[in-house]
């Protein structure tokens, strides 16, 4: 496993691709964006773990993207390090005030630039804000998120969405495919929140196999049900021709069924919680309820 993505914001193509070639040698997974807009649009596809980014760009200042990505509740978690040659103090504080994790002024190190991204990255797993291998908010990130929607006066549900015999398959597989399982997931889950869910939603992964999502939309249950069959087709991608074909694969001659999704739901629209664990030990029940034993998945709401 790689040790990260990065996405590079850098209009200079002569920087951004030095950065590029730099980091992807360091082991990084690097993206480059040489436009403010285009930020939103690529984080909505993958998320990185770190961005690089630049203040002065040709549509869009890096203030407006750094605002944009921390109100936006599934990129509001993702360090941002300022790369620029605004190098004036008050430069530097509407960066940080922004929300920014740091800030290099040009001329750079490049040896402190990659200290400064392994630390921030670094720093972003220990701190449990996102997981390394799906780069999606972990646990801690997502009881902040419950706490702040108990908090609000807007209909929402919780889904929690588990990856059915996924510690078989990594056992047989290995754990490189297995973390390939999960970025699929994750990224899985992004696209049916563009198409199903709203700005505000957010998606996390609370580990190993259990992946939750709050929504505002009021298409959860299609949503759901959109996870549910994406999965169960797009995964076997992962699988060998032969596990394929049969629908299942061995492992300690025991025949164990294809990866698939259980979800449990929960909703303020139906009920009142008293509190975080209410909501997550419901929705797991409900999980449980509807998925426990079942190949092919089954969804419940309580």
């Amino acid at each position: 496993m790689g040790k990260g993505r990065i996405l590079v914001v850098e209009d200079d193509f002569d920087i951004s691709n030095m950065l590029r070639i730099y980091f992807s040698g360091q082991g990084y997974e690097v993206q480059v964006a040489p436009r403010g807009g285009d930020v939103l649009q690529l984080t909505r596809k993958q998320l990185p773990q770190l961005i690089v980014l630049d203040i002065m760009l040709p549509d869009m200042n890096g203030y407006d993207v750094c605002r944009q990505l921390r109100s936006t509740a599934r990129t509001s978690h993702i360090p941002i390090i300022f790369l620029t040659q605004k190098d004036e103090r008050s430069d530097k504080i509407a960066g940080l005030e922004l929300g920014a994790d740091d800030y290099i002024t040009k001329p750079f190190d490049i040896e402190e630039l990659k200290l400064r991204v392994k630390n921030q990255i670094e720093r972003a797993a220990r701190d449990h804000y996102t997981d390394p291998n799906s780069g999606l908010p972990s646990s801690g990130l997502i009881e902040e998120k419950l706490r702040e929607v108990m908090r609000e006066d807007k209909t929402w549900a919780y889904l929690d969405v588990r990856l059915q015999d996924y510690e078989a398959f990594k056992d047989v597989y290995g754990f490189v495919a297995a973390n390939d399982v999960l970025r699929f997931m994750a990224l899985l889950v992004g696209e049916v929140l563009d198409e199903l869910g709203t700005p505000e939603d957010f998606a996390g992964h609370a580990g190993s196999d259990n992946f939750a999502i709050i929504t505002y939309s009021d298409k959860a249950e299609t949503m759901l049900r959109r996870l549910t069959e994406r999965f169960a087709e797009e995964v076997q991608t992962h699988y060998s021709f032969i596990d394929r074909e049969r629908g299942f694969m061995m492992k300690d001659n025991d025949k164990v069924p294809l990866m698939s999704l259980a979800i449990g739901w929960v909703s303020n629209a139906t009920r009142q919680f008293a509190d975080i664990r209410e909501i997550t030990e419901m929705a797991a029940e409900s999980r449980r309820h509807g998925g426990a034993g079942a190949q092919t998945t089954i969804t419940t709401e309580w």
